[in-house]
């Protein structure tokens, strides 16, 4: 089974009690099955009674992770009960044991593997659908990009590979990559430039296990505005709530905290702490189309974390989490796309 490979976490994690308040599913719904040790016990029961594994409601549990990975990032020992937890949606998926409102967003995602491309150059954007979605992160680019004198192509259009994999559809995650690298070649691009981190991880990291070669510079988009060396406006005070998959699954890449650094932010300490996630379940990637119950409490959890809901600044580096904290919130949400385009 896929979980073998992570025995280490599943004999410590389902001990340990260190990582429990960073559980951001945990901290909304306030049960223990929704905390890393307690998922990690239930895995262990799988693989002392096989039969286990087709119990509906540690299915149901597995898939309300929020995948953020901040209990791995953080933790000691780095144990990844994140990846755990993926492994044993694969495993599940394996058995035919997925839920039918699993397999319904799997069919939509998989029926979704296609994309658009306009204009020509060595560089290339990616308006994924959660950048789409958004609706005025792509036209801040567009003026950063124009602002530098820069000509670029967009591809646009839907799943490439990062959902169908935290679903547990391995290996359509690996087809989805296969043809989105290679339709990303096809265009010609030199440099891929993303704003969704999801979409950074897959080409980063995923491509990388599935045995993809990326023939082409990725990049996220604050790594990008740096390299076009902007002069910017100061843009003062700002809470800037960190990006799951740029944090916690890539060693907490240093572009962003520069980008801000380079707008002139003043930079305000947000929550109660600096480990949790404030993303709205970034790293779940489809979590709305799971619960969206929960992403409308974790984006309250989150707003009740403010220190001046009305004023405040609140910057992101995903879409997605622009997207729930708009929908569910009244704060003043901005990516960092829409931050470095109004400092112009």
């Amino acid at each position: 089974m896929n979980i073998d490979k992570y025995t280490d976490a599943i004999k410590n994690c389902r001990f340990c009690f260190m990582c429990r308040h960073l559980s951001a599913i945990g901290n909304v719904t306030f049960t223990e099955a929704d905390t890393p040790r307690v998922r990690a016990s239930m895995i262990y029961g799988v693989t002392m009674h096989p039969e286990k594994i087709s119990d509906r409601d540690f299915i149901d549990t597995l898939y309300r992770s929020d995948l953020s990975r901040c209990c791995c990032y953080h933790c000691v020992n780095h144990y990844d009960e994140n990846s755990l937890n993926i492994a044993m949606r694969t495993d599940i998926v394996a058995a035919g044991l997925a839920p039918d409102y699993i397999r319904a967003i799997a069919a939509e995602l998989k029926a979704a593997d296609s994309w658009d491309v306009a204009g020509k150059g060595d560089v290339f954007y990616f308006a994924d659908p959660y950048t789409t979605e958004a609706g005025t992160v792509q036209p801040a680019f567009d003026a950063l990009m124009k602002k530098a004198g820069v000509a670029y192509g967009v591809i646009s259009g839907g799943c490439i590979g990062r959902a169908l994999k935290v679903l547990g559809y391995a290996a359509e995650a690996k087809a989805a990559a296969e043809k989105f690298v290679a339709a990303v070649k096809a265009a010609g691009a030199k440099t891929l430039v993303v704003s969704n981190p999801a979409a950074y991880e897959l080409l980063k990291n995923d491509c990388a296990e599935f045995g993809i070669e990326v023939p082409f510079t990725v990049m996220h988009t604050s790594e990008y505005i740096i390299s076009l060396g902007l002069k910017f406006n100061a843009v003062g005070k700002v809470y800037y709530l960190e990006s799951d998959y740029l944090k916690n699954y890539n060693d907490n890449l240093a572009y962003p905290a520069e980008l801000l650094a380079a707008l002139g932010a003043e930079r305000k300490p947000f929550g109660t702490n600096n480990e949790e996630s404030y993303t709205c379940g970034e790293g779940a990637v489809v979590l709305p189309k799971i619960n969206e119950n929960l992403v409308r409490k974790l984006a309250e959890y989150i707003a009740d974390r403010a220190d001046d809901p009305a004023n405040d600044l609140i910057v992101v580096a995903s879409p997605y989490t622009k997207i729930c904290l708009s929908k569910y919130t009244a704060l003043k949400v901005v990516t960092l796309e829409e931050l470095a385009a109004s400092a112009l």
